[in-house]
């Protein structure tokens, strides 16, 4: 965590993060029952990296089509 923080500049940090992990707590909440934390942690994790995967690539296929 405290490499993604030093890595990403405050306004990177605050925008795509911040949706990213927002929709990966939402999703979280509504479909995460294993009645186990850290199995809900790990999900919520892979969840995030998986909404973060497909939010840069789709800013990446943004940036080629300029």
């Amino acid at each position: 965590m405290c490499t993604v923080i030093r890595l990403l500049s405050r306004e990177g940090l605050v925008l795509e993060q911040t949706l990213t992990v927002a929709g990966s707590i939402v999703i979280a909440e509504l479909f995460y029952k294993f009645h186990s934390f850290a199995l809900e942690c790990l999900a919520f994790l892979a969840t995030w990296y998986v909404l973060d995967a497909v939010w840069q690539g789709a800013k990446r296929l943004q940036q080629d089509r300029r």
